[in-house]
């Protein structure tokens, strides 16, 4: 059995070669996946695997993260974003929604890419248990949706905050649709400098 995507020794789990719980679809963004789970189902309700090392390998993505985080939005139409780190502190996200759900927006700020500057989003939902994987060179951020709404994530890098960097979330070079007003953001999510290329 492959440890890499054994997730529960009490529980039953596929051989290495059959390793592929995890269905990933690329965005318009190349590099980054919307990510939803093969569930297994019967009365008791359902088990799939979340993370599996090789099909994340398999796919080109970066397999080993270093810190989880989690963050909480009391109140409906909060807004966190445009987050990034600077090399060499770049980092992937995995994001998911554990409580509530999210309008996740992403920005390809990678100069090279021939959708720099581009935006995606996803509704992330603690029911739909969809996740996004943010890779290095992309700005990221959410707003919630409902109230009382938490999100949990994972980074391949540590937090270093002096390459912590952001692009404002109504710039016009991006031209990002929010769903809904804004009702909190921080004074420093509201205070990014337009946006230049690093």
């Amino acid at each position: 059995m492959d440890a890499a995507c054994w997730t529960n020794t009490a529980l039953p789990t596929t051989k290495a070669s059959d390793c592929n719980d995890v269905i990933f679809t690329e965005t318009k963004l190349k590099g980054a996946y919307i990510i939803d789970l093969e569930r297994r189902e019967d009365a008791r309700g359902f088990f799939a695997r979340a993370w599996c090392r090789k099909e994340f390998e398999d796919h080109g993505l970066w397999p080993q993260l270093v810190q989880i985080n989690l963050g909480f939005s009391a109140k409906k139409g909060t807004l966190r974003g445009m987050h990034y780190q600077i090399a060499p502190y770049r980092e992937v996200k995995v994001v998911r929604c554990t409580m509530g759900a999210i309008y996740d927006v992403i920005i390809d700020l990678r100069t090279d890419s021939p959708t720099h500057k581009q935006w995606t989003s996803v509704e992330l939902t603690a029911a739909n248990h969809r996740m996004i994987y943010v890779p290095e060179g992309f700005a990221h951020g959410y707003q919630s949706l409902v109230d009382d709404t938490e999100i949990y994530y994972q980074t391949s890098q540590f937090y270093h905050p002096d390459s912590v960097r952001g692009s404002r979330y109504n710039d016009p070079v991006f031209g990002i649709e929010w769903p809904l007003p804004v009702a909190s953001i921080s004074n420093q999510d509201n205070s990014w400098p337009d946006y230049t290329p690093i």
